[in-house]
């Protein structure tokens, strides 16, 4: 996290999840077919399903190789330094966090150029978004992605090592690439794209919790809008995503402000309109959360390399 707050992003020709992207996309001709087939595209499906496997088990094998590499060549306190570098392009806050925050710097200078800066974000149509809604979906991607960008990676990581790591950030590039219900970039991936986001669904959802159980607590003892757990489990099932409405539906408690995508879902609709500050306050907020859960990750790290040094 501190290369992350120092140096951010990697260059692009360095960036293993640029590189992860290029291999899905040389994939996809492969993969998705031009037009629709009728029923059920099974073939479609089950390549979807290798390529996404063949892909997964080589990210995993390599991460594996330079863990290995690190943990066996170098004495612990610069293997500690070499994985952190090799894990910091799986994770994303300052990026994450500067480019919510341009959303709204942009806002002030006028709606136009908050919906252009919001649309390098967000795959929904921005066109007819007002002020409110821009904001509101600015906040909502914050809350999604500090689970899919900084806290699965974290989490995955301190399960899995590095290679725990790479599989979720292939499956979540993999998920944002291929894991659309309809036509994308001339292609189908009704079926084709199924077994990524079903992927992304289950290794997302125990991060996707912990995030809310993170941005809960932080607004409990930490002088927020306080909130019941019953409440935000009854609002996270209001999005289509098994796992996006558990962050986004925290957010809005935490801020009682009414956060929703137009004509899908509202959530907690009795909180006043995202207003200017709002983005400032969800970034602080998110930042509390995830100082929160570094402490936690750092024990369960050692727990378990006392448990494989104990085997």
């Amino acid at each position: 996290m501190a290369v992350d707050h120092l140096w951010g992003e990697p260059p692009v020709r360095l960036h293993p999840v640029v590189w992860m992207g290029r291999a899905l996309g040389a994939c996809s001709a492969w993969v998705a077919p031009v037009a629709p087939a009728p029923g059920r595209d099974l073939g479609a499906w089950a390549r979807g399903a290798l390529a996404w496997c063949v892909l997964a088990a080589l990210a995993m094998l390599l991460a594996a190789a330079l863990q290995a590499a690190a943990l066996a060549l170098l004495p612990a306190w610069l293997a500690a330094v070499v994985l952190a570098l090799l894990l910091k392009p799986l994770l994303a806050w300052r990026m994450l966090r500067s480019e919510v925050l341009a959303v709204e710097a942009a806002l002030a200078q006028s709606l136009q150029q908050g919906r252009e800066r919001l649309s390098w974000l967000v795959s929904r149509d921005v066109a007819q978004l007002d002020a409110t809604a821009v904001r509101e979906s600015a906040i909502e991607t914050l809350a999604e992605n500090l689970s899919d960008s900084v806290v699965a990676p974290l989490l995955w990581f301190a399960l899995l090592g590095l290679p725990g790591a790479a599989l979720y950030r292939l499956a979540n590039t993999a998920d944002a690439m291929w894991g659309y219900p309809g036509q994308r970039g001339g292609r189908h991936w009704q079926w084709a794209g199924k077994w990524a986001a079903r992927a992304d669904d289950v290794l997302s959802w125990l991060p996707a919790r912990i995030t809310g159980a993170l941005l809960w607590a932080v607004a409990r003892f930490g002088g927020g809008a306080a909130f019941a757990w019953r409440t935000l489990a009854c609002q996270a099932r209001l999005t289509p995503s098994p796992n996006g409405g558990w962050p986004m539906a925290a957010m809005a408690l935490l801020l009682d402000r009414r956060l929703g995508k137009p004509g899908v879902y509202v959530l907690h609709d009795q909180g006043a309109p995202a207003q200017a500050g709002d983005v400032a306050r969800a970034v602080l907020w998110a930042g509390r959360a995830l100082r929160a859960l570094l402490p936690l990750l750092a024990v369960a790290l050692v727990f378990a390399v006392w448990m494989m040094g104990k085997r």
